[in-house]
């Protein structure tokens, strides 16, 4: 999301209550699924999507997930993300839990932390973009419409309350 808004002209500032890159992502060791190959398409990852959740799942969401996945895994590869691949380049892909089409895309067995080197490592080189480390945002604050004007971050490590405006 910081990425995204940095690219739309945003100065983001992301906070983080531990190091940047540190969570739980950084243990996936699966992959992460995309119906980006002719014998796929996102109907069929919608369908596995949505019984694999009970069909609790909240429909519109579940269709932006397939429907966006694809790019994302183009995405990931343009900013430098090394997914494993065949010998002609093309991204191999693994069956996942429920799947009726092989599609998930992965890095050996460290899948998420080589996804979040990708994108810290973005994150690091771009403009605009400020993260503070070891903070959680305590509260939102809001405007005089009801819209968000802004956050109060602490600090973890010395207890300092800040404003930051958005």
């Amino acid at each position: 999301a910081a990425l995204l808004a940095q690219e739309q002209g945003a100065s983001v500032t992301l906070v983080t209550k531990l190091r940047f890159g540190d969570a739980n992502t950084m243990m996936a060791q699966g992959g992460i699924q995309a119906a980006d190959r002719s014998e796929d398409n996102p109907a069929l990852h919608y369908l596995d999507v949505m019984g694999g959740g009970g069909y609790a799942n909240d429909p519109d969401l579940v269709e932006a997930l397939v429907t966006d996945a694809p790019k994302v895994i183009a995405w990931l590869e343009s900013l430098g993300c090394m997914f494993d691949k065949e010998p002609d380049g093309t991204l191999k892909q693994i069956h996942g839990g429920g799947t009726s089409r092989k599609r998930m895309h992965y890095a050996r067995d460290y899948s998420g932390a080589e996804i979040m080197r990708t994108l810290r490592d973005e994150v690091r080189n771009r403009a605009n973009i400020t993260v503070i480390e070891f903070a959680s945002i305590v509260e939102l604050v809001l405007d005089e419409q009801g819209r968000c004007s802004g956050a109060i971050s602490t600090n973890l490590e010395t207890q300092q309350t800040v404003f930051i405006k958005a």
